[in-house]
């Protein structure tokens, strides 16, 4: 695809005007690093405030089509529908959800498989109940929003992408973010309200994807800008690229959908069985329900796992992974250097049996076996605010 089709978010422009490094990502022209780059804006994060132009994400509203009817359903039984309506597509307990919490799920295929990973929140406000915001992966978004328009009946997509969704994370974005939405301040982890940014309403949840406290705030597409430019006035916030947004994420365990997991890992092979709510199991009543149940009590033959380097050359996607006597038993899906943790980290598939935090394993790099060891995910302490 050349640059001139490649699609543009709201603060595209202002992108290019801060000497960002502009790539393709999933279609649309990115900054992969700012001038600074990624090593010192990875950095900066962990430390201070980074802002992320996260805006090729695919934020949509979810609603009943009887919603703000005379007759529509209101309060908890409005959400009750609404989320019954898409726990048909996912393994997550939507329906547990109160009001302003919002919850990590997968949206899966017939045999179990991982089709997307996304957020669903139910709104905090009485008379939006009866709706989810959701939030999915660039990539996967129009697969996404077809299937669910698709499956559920009784309820009407609204896509949002055509306004800018903007990351803001690091140990001070919350002292600095309280100057320009003191709304902000009581927000804990996983929770999302409507609050105003520089004196625009703007919807709000306290999430993130760098494994430092912080928010993720979707903004009219007009405002964009002008409230960008605001905040990074701030001596305090820098623009990252997606770069940093990928080692700060790998440091953190947390997987990147067509790498750590697709269509042909389940939750429980990706490790992500605590994303198989506890009250789904008992009815298993969502996609591969009994696939992934007998695996949650039998095991698979394959699992997600972390891994430390013990030389400094770091381990690539697609680098095999072998005991110490030469047997390839797994593959790399992510790596590279963790600029925090100081070492190489990576991400992969490994057999039964090799999976206990302690063991001795090869990567293959170029070939050439380099000593890896088998280790507990995050790599960095994660930071999120709960209170």
């Amino acid at each position: 695809m050349s640059n001139a089709d490649l699609k543009l978010t709201p603060l595209s422009k202002l992108n290019h005007s801060m000497g960002g490094k502009m790539v393709d990502f999933a279609g649309y022209s990115m900054p992969i690093q700012f001038d600074s780059g990624i090593i010192p804006e990875h950095h900066h994060v962990r430390e201070k405030c980074g802002l992320f132009d996260v805006s090729h994400m695919g934020p949509a509203f979810l609603k009943l089509e009887e919603m703000g009817s005379e007759t529509a359903l209101t309060g908890d039984a409005a959400h009750a529908k609404i989320a019954g309506i898409f726990e048909q597509l996912v393994c997550g307990d939507i329906a547990g959800l109160a009001p302003g919490e919002m919850r990590y799920t997968l949206l899966l295929n017939d045999d179990g498989g991982i089709l997307d990973d996304l957020m669903v929140t139910r709104p905090f406000a009485p008379e939006e109940q009866g709706c989810l915001y959701i939030v999915v992966n660039a990539g996967c978004k129009e697969e996404d929003f077809a299937l669910i328009s698709e499956k559920c009946e009784g309820a009407v997509l609204e896509r949002a992408d055509d306004n800018a969704l903007i990351a803001v994370q690091g140990p001070l974005t919350r002292k600095l973010m309280a100057k320009y939405a003191p709304q902000l301040a009581d927000m804990v982890f996983m929770t999302a309200k409507r609050v105003d940014v520089c004196g625009v309403n703007c919807l709000a949840s306290c999430s993130g994807y760098t494994g430092e406290d912080g928010y993720e705030i979707l903004v009219p597409a007009e405002h964009a800008e002008t409230i960008t430019k605001t905040l990074l006035e701030d001596s305090g916030i820098a623009p990252i690229g997606l770069g940093a947004r990928d080692s700060l994420r790998l440091e953190a365990g947390l997987c990147l959908y067509g790498h750590d997991m697709d269509t042909s890992k389940t939750p429980i092979e990706a490790s992500l069985t605590w994303a198989v709510s506890k009250v789904r199991r008992d009815e298993a009543d969502f996609p591969g329900g009994e696939k992934i149940i007998a695996q949650i009590e039998n095991g698979t033959d394959m699992k997600r796992i972390g891994l430390t380097l013990i030389d400094k050359a770091p381990a690539r996607e697609g680098s095999e992974i072998a005991t110490k006597d030469g047997k390839i038993i797994g593959v790399i899906t992510s790596g590279g250097h963790g600029h925090t943790a100081g070492k190489p980290v990576a991400m992969g598939y490994v057999q039964r049996g090799y999976t206990q935090a302690g063991t001795e394993l090869d990567v293959l790099v170029r070939n050439k076996p380099r000593a890896a060891v088998v280790s507990r995910m995050p790599f960095v302490k994660q930071n999120y605010y709960r209170g």
